[in-house]
């Protein structure tokens, strides 16, 4: 089993700048590609970025040019940078991550419990 602990989250003015990072703990050698959700006030969640296992990495429009995700396969763990905050990024922010050699098109298996970020204007 895998257990997945997310921290960094808090408050930041626009235009500043956020670190969240993942803690995998458990069976991280089973896990594959490891991704950042997000759920902002009134919204569906929203797969906001990914990286395979090989360091491949995709993320939605919105957030393109402003976050990056990379990872630490020795270490289990996920970071998402965030620069250049807006209020619309308000949300918990959760990382998942699927079962090694998992489709692309398969659901997330293990998910953190989600940490606040909040964006003011």
């Amino acid at each position: 089993q895998v257990q997945m602990v997310e921290s960094g989250g808090g408050l930041v003015q626009a235009g500043g700048s956020l670190t969240l990072s993942c803690v995998a703990s458990g069976s991280t050698f089973s896990i594959g590609t490891m991704g950042w959700y997000r759920q902002g006030p009134g919204k569906q969640r929203e797969l906001v970025a990914a990286i395979t296992r090989g360091g491949n990495t995709d993320l939605t429009d919105s957030v393109k040019g402003r976050f990056t995700i990379s990872r630490d396969n020795a270490k289990g763990t996920v970071y998402l940078q965030m620069n250049s905050l807006k209020p619309e990024d308000t949300a918990v922010y959760y990382c998942a991550a699927k079962k090694r050699g998992a489709a692309v098109s398969a659901n997330y298996d293990y998910w953190g419990q989600g940490t606040q970020v909040t964006v003011s204007s």
